[in-house]
């Protein structure tokens, strides 16, 4: 059974969207955290927004270092009624009941479905009571502004595994859902 993990850049009031605020705190024990959700997690499930994103930047990018590798060759999984067509390498548009699609992949084999940004699949995920893992990347800054991750209405009740203080001010938290896929 497949876990899902969402993993978000996030402000310290929550804010997710358009993280260009992160990369001035960008370094290495940063990229190494991220690292571990492009080696040990083998499809990615996007939102059509955070796709179409990736698929502008990433295929120009063929080295392991940047990422590049993994992004082009993993199996990325979109979730959309509107886009028509996925043609970014390995993509699929799934189509329909966004929480019946995400309930079947789960249940295939394999390792995790991971989640980068997302914001609305991840609101729905997160209603739906389906979200395993979150890997957030909290950093010292407040926006004031803008998409969170955390929004009301939407409980959730999470189990600290791990925290990482990086010298860029910047903090690494792994929470597991209290219902996360063994």
């Amino acid at each position: 059974m497949h876990k899902l993990i969402v993993t978000e850049f996030m402000s310290l009031d929550g804010v997710i969207e358009s993280p260009m605020w992160t990369m001035k705190y960008w370094n290495d024990e940063i990229a190494n955290f991220k690292a571990e959700e492009t080696t040990a997690n083998d499809v990615l499930l996007l939102g059509r927004v955070t796709y179409e994103g990736f698929a502008a930047a990433w295929p120009q990018r063929t080295d392991a270092e940047s990422g590049g590798v993994y992004f082009n060759g993993v199996r990325k999984y979109v979730v959309s009624n509107t886009l028509e067509k996925a043609e970014w390498n390995n993509s699929v548009v799934l189509r329909g009941d966004a929480v019946e699609q995400v309930r079947k992949l789960k249940s295939e084999g394999g390792e995790n479905l991971v989640v980068h940004g997302s914001a609305n699949l991840v609101q729905t995920l997160m209603k739906h009571d389906l979200v395993d893992q979150y890997r957030l990347l909290l950093y010292p800054v407040v926006l004031g502004e803008g998409e969170r991750l955390f929004r009301g209405g939407i409980p959730a009740t999470l189990k600290l595994i791990e925290c990482r203080v990086f010298s860029s001010g910047v903090v690494g938290l792994i929470y597991n859902s209290e219902h996360a896929t063994p």
